[in-house]
């Protein structure tokens, strides 16, 4: 059965049986303690803790999943994988235990032909919190499993809580006995014989503070019993394909056939290998739905995760002995199998690819810039002696330049050295401990929204600034460090919540409206205005004067102003997108955006920096739609609906069931969004294109100012170049060529300064050479030349006392120069002086240290450098000091 069959029927299942079927939210997370959702249940979560009245009593759902925690053991294991999918059937205070437990039974057991997934009931098991008679007793009747084919265990194993003080409760999981082959009869620990696929979170008790799975106090029961369940749609497949792991199943295995024919090596011969194939085929996938749900390659966050995926394909493709681009190949196998549950993958697929392989071809750039740092590091530990490249230098590569480890490793070995992994391995380690702790101190500020929840139980907040800019209304209440409080006074900063406010809430990259709130002696600032919880609109206001209380009748005005400019931004973003779109193509979507009165900035797919010209013509085009004063409206349609008629969403984002789409002209500019718009396109105003960058591998970035702001941006152009022409006495369309004739003016006379300066610092050559200072029968000189010299002329000054100097006696030149505030110095030592056994490489070492800094090179000459100028008459005689000592010890 395929897994997109047995996708199918888990939904069809529960759809049958009153459930709501849920869409799956986007990978990444909205908890700002978790990157990517990590279970099924996560976008249920309000529901769960009461943030949220539930919009149906039960829902099922697959929900997309990404966990990296594990990520260097994928591939070793056949358990390890970074995406999967959890199906879920979930009930807010309906059904509890008896049904959860007859559903997943009769899904499980029931016949294929009849929409089940058909499995032997003589090879099931029951596991179950090890109190939890109740639920023993329903395994019973319901399933009719004897004794011994039910298991109890302890909290560790079978109870469920989200590692924070809330909802928990016991666990029950169905596990399949797999066979002798597969490990010791009545071995639950190990984990391959009996094998669970379906947990049954029975959510009936409120759990304390405490840390692990076991150490939390059980505080009492939950008003309203819920369940939340989740059967891994991974496992399922493999267990009924009849493979053995998950990398084996029909939507992973093609990219290693794939991956197998492109690398000439065969899956299923060396572990080695395998390994390889195995994360080759499950990151391709992962960054394939990540792609898919707006993530873009970065260093930060969610972006860092989908980059060390990439990576990690690619390098482990070389590693099989594929040097060409892969994903070019890879990627799209992936496509075919996913696209069968994610339609939208194929439609998006253009988007996708130009990430991934723009991606793929920053990362070649940076193995070639890695073998650079690898090769300095190789010479270094061969001029020292040493057999082993030190951990550090691993990781430096590693973490710095994106170099594998597995990598460095292979080519230290071409090069006969070892590489010191444990050292490698504990700065790995001192680092994923790093993270834990940031991430543990996030997870213990967790933001408490009890105070919000008691203000969003009186009822949602009207927003009717669509309409108005005005509006009548009432205090609900206030808010003083997120506890509700009774009263504010003048000078306190405190959050209000209205009954109805045309003040607009930060979100979809508009940002909040500023105003005034207005009373019988009151008198308040907005600030800022967010929606900490859904349905509720929260105002950060100043009290500027008076003494605010709930239930006061008030005046909630915006400022006439601000808001004009911001519609004019967010409207002139949707202009700016698709003039994007009709420029570059279909494949130039917009993947996040900001905008304030007067200015916007659009981040989109697109893989290349954009030419003057191109830049021009979107220009032109979000201008001539400006012109053309094309309708702007909006409407309300459910999501699919929404789909159907070709509105774009961003990726990424959560969508309520009934959207709102904005129209400009009709389908020439078609999106949902919630923001605030001008009428006409005219009303944008001037709309002038300020700047185009890059934000990350495939990603894009252009800025524009629009209406008011962008005339005055055009006014301060036009001073600039009148002062320009002034001062240069040209005309404006001179201006180009003289600012080019001027530029190459002055590269030729810096050249011409850099030549002259060089004879000076030559000059000095021929003295130096003639007064060496006598160091126990070495000939040394020790010269700091002027601030300004660089690190060639340097060079060819120690190069150059060497070449004058008597090659009768050994001779050590060390010169030293600050250029830029930073200290570099150059040791040159002749051929009588490595007779001597000393080396130019160990004393520009110890130069360098003086310097606070580090240098390295060859026996007969030898570069350094450093932060701390003062150091530099103390390295010159440090190194002086270290000859004398060498040649008489």
């Amino acid at each position: 059965m395929e897994t997109s069959e047995i996708r199918r029927r888990f939904l069809q299942y529960f759809e049958d049986r009153g459930h709501t079927v849920v869409p799956s939210a986007p990978l990444p997370s909205p908890d700002p303690n978790l990157l990517f959702n990590v279970a099924g249940m996560a976008q249920f979560v309000p529901y769960f803790v009461g943030q949220q009245t539930p919009p149906y009593p039960r829902a099922t759902s697959v929900q997309k999943c990404v966990r990296t925690l594990d990520i260097e053991e994928v591939g070793k294991t056949t358990r390890h994988g970074t995406f999967f999918q959890m199906n879920g059937n979930f009930s807010f205070g309906d059904y509890f235990k008896e049904k959860a437990i007859e559903y997943a039974w009769e899904l499980v057991t029931k016949p294929q032909n009849e929409g089940g997934y058909g499995f032997d009931e003589s090879v099931l098991y029951a596991s179950v919190y090890y109190d939890d008679d109740e639920a023993i007793a329903l395994w019973k009747r319901i399933a009719g499993l004897p004794d011994d084919r039910i298991v109890r265990l302890g909290m560790k194993d079978n109870f469920w809580s989200m590692g924070i003080p809330g909802p928990c409760g016991p666990c029950s999981e169905i596990l399949i006995d797999r066979g002798p082959e597969f490990g010791a009869d009545r071995d639950w620990e190990a984990g391959d014989r009996y094998l669970e696929f379906w947990n049954l979170v029975f959510m009936q008790n409120i759990r304390g503070e405490g840390g692990g799975k076991e150490g939390y106090e059980i505080l009492g029961e939950l008003p309203k019993k819920n369940i939340d369940t989740g059967l891994g749609l991974e496992r399922v497949a493999y267990l009924l394909q009849g493979v053995d792991n998950m990398y084996e199943i029909d939507e992973i295995y093609p990219v290693i056939e794939r991956a197998s024919e492109l690398s000439g090596r065969k899956y299923g011969v060396e572990h080695v290998d395998d390994v390889r194939f195995r994360v080759v085929a499950d990151h391709v996938r992962s960054a394939l739905m990540l792609i898919g749900d707006g993530v873009t390659p970065g260093n930060e966050q969610g972006g860092y995760v989908l980059r060390r995926l990439l990576r990690r394909a690619i390098r482990s493709m070389r590693l099989l002995g594929y040097e060409d681009p892969s994903l070019v190949e890879l990627l799209p196998t992936s496509l075919e199998q996913m696209k069968k549950s994610y339609p939208e993958l194929e439609a998006d697929f253009g988007r996708i690819s130009q990430v991934a392989y723009a991606e793929e071809e920053a990362f070649r750039r940076t193995l070639t810039a890695g073998t650079t740092i690898f090769d300095v590091a190789v010479r270094d530990t061969k001029a020292s002696g040493a057999h082993q490249l030190e951990g550090s230098k691993a990781f430096q590569l590693h973490d710095t330049y994106g170099f594998p480890i597995d990598l460095t490793i292979e080519m230290a070995a071409e090069q006969g050295l070892n590489v010191d992994t444990e050292g490698f391995r504990s700065l790995m380690k001192e680092q994923r401990e790093r993270a834990k702790a940031d991430a543990r101190a996030k997870k213990a500020g967790h933001a408490d929204t009890s105070g919000y929840r008691e203000l969003r139980e009186k009822g949602v907040t009207e927003f009717t600034g669509y309409q108005e800019l005005s509006t009548d209304s009432q205090v609900r209440g206030l808010l003083r460090e997120g506890a509700v409080a009774p009263f504010a006074e003048q000078g306190e900063t405190v959050e209000v919540v209205l009954e109805k406010t045309p003040f607009y809430a930060e979100s979809g990259g508009q940002i909040a409206d500023e105003g005034l709130i207005l009373g019988d002696g009151l008198r308040l600032k907005v600030l800022d205005v967010q929606r900490p919880v859904k349905g509720l609109i929260v105002h950060k206001a100043e009290i500027l004067e008076g003494v605010l209380r709930p239930g006061e009748n008030v005046h909630a005005a915006v400022d006439h102003e601000w808001r004009v400019s911001a519609c004019q931004a967010h409207s002139g973003t949707h202009v700016v997108h698709a003039a994007l779109r009709q420029v570059l193509g279909p494949n130039a979507l917009q993947s996040g955006s900001y905008n304030k009165p007067g200015y916007l900035r659009l981040d989109f797919a697109w893989s290349s920096a954009l030419d003057p010209s191109t830049r021009s013509e979107i220009e032109e085009v979000a201008n001539l739609a400006v012109r053309k004063d094309l309708p702007v409206s909006a409407q309300y349609m459910t999501l699919p609906e929404a789909r159907e008629w070709g509105a774009l969403a961003l990726f990424g984002e959560t969508y309520d069931e009934q959207v709102r789409v904005v129209e400009i002209g009709g389908p020439w500019s078609r999106e949902l969004c919630g923001g605030t718009h001008v009428k006409h396109s005219s009303q944008v105003g001037a709309l002038t294109v300020t700047g185009e960058s890059s934000v990350g591998a495939g990603v894009r970035r252009i800025e524009a100012f629009v209406g008011l702001e962008a005339l005055h941006y055009l006014g301060r152009e036009r001073a600039l170049v009148r002062l320009l022409s002034e001062n240069l006495k040209t005309r404006p369309e001179e201006l180009p060529a003289k600012v080019a004739d001027l530029a190459e003016r002055l590269r030729a006379a810096e050249k011409e300064l850099e030549r002259v300066r060089a004879a000076q610092v030559l000059e000095a050559a021929g003295e130096l050479a003639k007064n060496p200072k006598d160091v126990f029968g070495v000939q040394y000189v020790g010269h700091r030349a002027p601030d300004g010299v660089n690190g060639g002329d340097l060079r060819k000054l120690a190069l150059d006392i060497r070449g004058r100097m008597a090659n009768d006696k050994p001779a050590v030149i060390a010169v030293l120069s600050v250029n830029d505030g930073k200290p570099g110095v150059v040791i040159a030592l002749n051929d009588l002086a490595r007779e001597w056994r000393l080396k130019a490489g160990d004393l520009v070492r110890v130069a360098a240290e003086k310097l606070g800094g580090r240098g390295g090179g060859k026996d007969d000459v030898a570069q350094g450098g450093g932060t701390d100028p003062a150091g530099a008459d103390e390295a010159l005689a440090a190194v002086e000091h270290t000859v004398g000592h060498l040649v008489t010890g």
